[in-house]
């Protein structure tokens, strides 16, 4: 009997001491700082997001310009635009929704009702040729971080008030978000 209890306790001994050393050998795993390609490929990405997002700003800016130069009053506007990120692609889903309900009875006469909610969802495939691409739904205008605008004739509060409205309205942003400054 002391044998078989002291194979058993040999056993788990075993068992733990290879647990300990498969974790670390993930962790060390995870932890292994990315290659040269991985790399370079975020780079390039964070590069195009940021190079769509100014493209985006700059023709916010430029429409901007334009319309608040027409206002009456207002005249030599310079406009700066912060967005928030590119414009959102919205793709449609399939919401897959079940429902588990199960009665237990213990052997005290005690009973218990456990219910298992589970949600998945999955991009919803259109096939175009040979490829299947997910169905695109909308795409959201950006929201904006802040507008700034320098212009002449904005130090009169009547024509501030219409340039605040203007852009509120076109970018539908808060108001908060939009400065106006005269030029000197």
């Amino acid at each position: 009997m002391r044998y078989l209890i002291v194979i058993a306790l040999i056993g788990l001994l075993l068992l733990i001491i290879s647990n300990v050393f498969s974790t670390n050998e993930e962790e060390e795993q995870n932890m292994a700082l990315p290659s040269d390609e991985q790399t370079d490929q975020s780079i390039a990405k964070e590069e195009e997001v940021s190079s769509d997002v100014s493209e985006l700003e700059e023709s916010y800016k430029k429409d901007l310009e334009q319309m608040l130069n027409k206002i009456k009053g207002v005249s030599d506007a310079e406009v700066m635009v912060n967005l928030d990120s590119t414009e959102i692609n919205v793709y449609e889903k399939n919401l897959i929704k079940g429902v588990q309900t199960t009665d237990e009875t213990d052997t005290n006469g005690g009973t218990r009702k456990v219910e298992d909610e589970t949600e998945e969802t999955d991009a919803v495939l259109i096939r175009q040729g040979d490829q299947e691409v997910p169905l695109l739904v909308e795409t959201k205008k950006p929201e904006v971080r802040g507008v700034f605008i320098v212009a002449e004739g904005v130090d009169h509060a009547t024509v501030e008030k219409w340039v605040i409205e203007a852009v509120a309205r076109v970018l539908e942003a808060p108001t908060h978000k939009i400065s106006v400054m005269p030029k000197n």
